[in-house]
């Protein structure tokens, strides 16, 4: 909160006040939870205290981070201001703003500010910085970082935390560079950045990136989006020298020819019909399609307004999400292909009943333990789907708002369709629904496990 406090010094606007507040109001309940707990001593975090860790530390790293919104009243009751700090946390980028310029400087950094945070999260960079957490630093490792075989780069996992991030800065410093250059100015370069390489798609402007209308602007950020949906352990090979990592890696190649692909049905659907010439229709076509299918959020054109198939190829996008291992949302495309190996293997057991095989990724075997996982979570986020969306209907939201509120909440998307899409907002969700859809929000950043496993029984028992 200090770098927000020092932007509204700089700029200053009436940020300074409310974050003053937050950061007095922060910094005496740490102190209150350290005293009440500091002769209590941890020798070894369990599973279950590794997952309980992480929720509860995204869910109070929401409640802090929404002091400054609250209390600056320009995003009206707590649960509006609760909101938008989850939705930057989880780098969801969905957003209650009606007005987005009209809010101070110091506010919209911090809004950019804990997307970028939340990108490679609060957990990695606690183990990273604060090596009395390197206790048990696994369990917390496995509970937060999106994929269903987290990587370890390093023996410790400390210094595994520490490559991610300084991989992650790398890029984003890079990304701040490109983006002044085309004419940004540093503080919008500096709030876009901090949006992007998260995921996030939160911006400083009421139109996001079409209001730019800079084709060199929508390059650099189709390029970086891209680079943040992609596995950062690769990342990490291909600045020491390895940049066939991403070829060799099967999940790598699927996404990126899927999403060429993807690129090519949109832009073809959207020439000669939306747009008058092919190099507009791929403009607008590639930079919607990585915007979401890497859960971005970021928008140039209003794709509500395209033709019923390119809609619907967003929408399926919206659920495949990145890879496994980035800061991107959604299922993932590791999830998806283990899938269809499942799906293949059950239908060749039909075939040859007394058989033995294995699903295999880049040649090795998938323990049955981590396919099993894959299925549950997969059945898991379709029910939670389709129980949020039922509930969120019977709030009076109409059935496309709700079954796009859910998928871009639940997806860490950002935009819908309908009256939650691409210049919409979620103002207009009562109360209830945005409650409903931060729980959603949560879900979809720690994979549903590490959440949801608060509501079984067994859980509370020793």
């Amino acid at each position: 909160m200090l770098f927000a406090l020092m932007v509204g010094l700089y700029y200053r606007d009436t940020s300074v006040e409310p974050f003053s507040k937050s950061v007095l109001i922060t910094i005496v309940s740490g102190l209150l939870f350290y005293l009440v707990f500091k002769k209590e001593k941890v020798e070894n975090l369990t599973k279950r205290e590794g997952m309980a860790i992480v929720t509860l530390t995204w869910a109070s790293a929401g409640f802090f981070g929404a002091l400054p919104f609250y209390i600056g009243g320009e995003f009206g009751p707590f649960v509006n201001a609760f909101f938008e700090s989850v939705s930057g946390f989880t780098t969801t980028g969905s957003s209650i703003l009606t007005n987005i310029e009209g809010v101070s400087n110091g506010l919209l950094f911090w809004r950019s500010l804990i997307q970028w945070l939340g990108g490679m999260g609060i957990i990695v960079l606690s183990i990273a910085i604060l090596p009395y957490l390197g206790v048990g630093g696994m369990q917390l490792y496995k509970a937060e970082v999106p994929s269903p075989v987290p990587d370890k780069l390093k023996p410790r996992i400390r210094d595994t935390a520490m490559t991610l991030w300084k991989v992650y800065a790398i890029f984003s410093i890079a990304q701040m560079v490109l983006l002044k250059l085309g004419g940004m100015t540093f503080y919008d370069a500096t709030c876009h950045t901090f949006t992007t390489m998260p995921t996030g798609g939160f911006s400083t402007k009421n139109a996001s990136i079409a209001f730019y209308d800079s084709v060199y602007i929508d390059t650099v950020v189709v390029g970086f989006m891209l680079v943040a949906g992609i596995n950062f352990s690769l990342h990490y090979q291909m600045l020491r020298g390895k940049p066939l990592a991403f070829w060799k890696d099967p999940e790598c190649r699927v996404f990126i020819t899927a999403t060429l692909v993807l690129v090519i049905i949109v832009t073809l659907d959207l020439y000669n019909t939306i747009y008058n010439t092919l190099t507009e229709a791929i403009r607008y076509a590639a930079f919607q399609v990585l915007s979401i299918i890497t859960t971005t959020g970021f928008t140039t054109a209003d794709y509500q307004q395209w033709p019923g198939m390119s809609q619907l190829i967003l929408l399926l996008c919206m659920f495949t999400g990145a890879s496994a291992g980035s800061t991107g949302g959604g299922i993932k495309w590791l999830r998806v292909i283990l899938c269809f190996k499942y799906c293949y293997r059950e239908i060749f057991a039909l075939l040859h009943p007394h058989a033995v095989s294995h699903i295999k990724i880049a040649g090795k075997s998938v323990p049955e333990d981590v396919v099993r996982s894959v299925m549950g979570f997969l059945g898991l986020y379709m029910g939670i789907f389709a129980i949020c969306s039922v509930a969120l209907a019977s709030l009076g939201v109409d059935f496309v708002t709700s079954f796009a509120a859910v998928a871009a909440t639940l997806g860490n998307i950002g935009p819908g369709f309908a009256s939650v899409g691409p210049v919409e907002n979620f103002a207009h969700i009562p109360e209830p629904g945005k409650w409903l859809l931060i729980l959603c929000m949560l879900l979809g950043r720690l994979e549903i496990f590490t959440v949801i496993i608060f509501m079984v029984p067994e859980f509370w028992r020793k």
